[in-house]
Formats: C-alpha cells, structure tokens, sequence
C-alpha cells in the first residue's frame, strides 16, 4: 500500500495517518513524501513542498521493488508535484480502481494547501487516472465551480457530485459529510448508483486527520475485496470508533488515530 501524501511531525495527519491506518487493517505501507509542514495539533505554520524530480525517484524506487496494490493520494502541494504524480501513475500500472484521492486543498486551520494552477491540474489530469476521489464539501465546491451557500440539501450534494463524476468517466465520488449535520455521507458510483449512509456528531477534540483515515480506511476495505457501497460504510464505521476512542494529544485539535 502506498500512500502519496505530506509530512505532518506531529503524526495527525499526512503519511504517519496512512501508515497507521494500514497497519490497523493488516496492510503493509510505504510512503513518498510530497511537502514537509512545521505544524502540530495547533494548526499549520509553514509548508514546503518536494522537489517533483524528488518524488519521481521515490515513486520509481518503490514501484521497481514492491508490488504496489493501492495507492492513497493526500496533500500535494504545488502544480509541479500534481503534474509529476500524473506522469507516474501513466505508467504505474496499478489498477484505476484501487486508488484513491483525498483532495486536500487547505488545512483545517485555514492554510492554503494547493494554488490555482495545481487545482486545474489535479481536475484535468490527476482524475482521470483515479477511481475514487473523497472530497468534504468545500472541496467539492472547489473541484466544481458550483457554490452551494446555505443550500445543502440531499439533491444538492447529488447535483455537485453528478458533475464532479462527469469530469472523469469511471470515477467514484464519495462526498464526505464532516461538515454537514447529521455528517451523513454520499456516494455516487462509476456506475451511477447513489448511497446515503448515515452518520452522528461525536463530541471530541481528537478530529485533526479525520479526511486522511476515512480515505485510508476506504483503500483499505477496497483492497481487501469489498464492493463500492460495503468499502464506504466499513470506512464510515472504523472512523466513527477511532472518533469515539481517540485519546487526547496536544493543545489543539489531536489526531483521529492514536
């Protein structure tokens, strides 16, 4: 299992996140670093993306030495990495279907992750070569043009993600319900099926890293031979219990997966 993401120091997110997502579902992981962050559970301070000549050696010296079963996508960090990620996974050979992508766009404490020109690249070359892509609903605007307002109704989330999904003919969207209320989830299929699945609000300060888990968990599940629908809710349900049993680190906002 790969996962392509930042370096968070105070493992709340990023690559340590993944890592410790695989673990948990008996999976091996490896890792390719695309920005390094000075951040912790009180927010992010500076990040400073790899250098895409950087990335490609690694994904080059994994890929000649490992079987390669999934791959999860995080924070990239600049045009230059998008594009260099595109470029690999052109010839990766790893199955559509078994990769996924959290397009994170900006930290939860508000720094900007991704610019304009890196989120053109992502939509026009990065989705095509992906199967899953699990946006909250601020990505999911970001993604489409289509701003929502106070307007989140069920045939809403329906109508952005529609036009997300025709953007990449055989993509899976999965609109992540963080910000709603209830936090239920969405799921559009490849194949045009739609899923709802339920979600309650946990009361807890141990949330920092929650995109990165479910996205994590929804590769495993995948991974590991479950259908669309089955992944999502298996995902849904091991994050709802790292939730609910996190224990509390730091000052801020501590990590999901402890």
């Amino acid at each position: 299992m790969l996962t392509i993401a930042g370096f968070d120091p105070s493992s709340g997110a990023g690559i340590t996140t993944d890592l410790k997502v695989f673990w948990n579902h008996g999976l091996y992981g490896v890792s390719a670093i695309t920005a390094l962050t000075v951040q912790s559970t009180q927010g992010v301070r500076e990040v400073e993306p790899a250098s895409g000549r950087l990335l490609r050696q690694t994904l080059d010296c994994l890929a000649a030495d490992l079987p390669i079963v999934g791959i999860k996508i995080g924070m990239l960090g600049s045009a230059e990495i998008v594009e260099t990620l595109s470029a690999f996974l052109a010839v990766a050979g790893v199955d559509r279907s078994r990769i996924v992508l959290d397009p994170i766009l900006r930290s939860s404490s508000g720094a900007e992750l991704l610019d304009q020109d890196g989120l053109r690249r992502l939509r026009d070359d990065l989705l095509p070569q992906v199967g899953w892509v699990t946006p909250n609903l601020d990505e999911l605007t970001a993604l489409t043009g289509v701003e929502t307002g106070e307007d989140i109704r069920p045939d809403v989330i329906f109508d952005i993600a529609r036009r997300l999904a025709a953007l990449a003919p055989g993509l899976n969207v999965v609109a992540t319900g963080g910000h709603l209320d209830p936090p239920d989830d969405f799921l559009l299929t490849a194949g045009g099926q739609t899923h709802w699945f339920p979600g309650r609000r946990i009361e807890t300060t141990s949330t920092h890293g929650t995109g990165c888990a479910f996205s994590s968990a929804l590769l495993c599940r995948l991974v590991l031979g479950d259908a669309p629908a089955n992944a999502v809710a298996e995902a849904k349900a091991w994050v709802t219990h790292a939730l609910e049993t996190a224990v509390p680190i730091g000052k801020g906002r501590g990590p999901v997966v402890t």
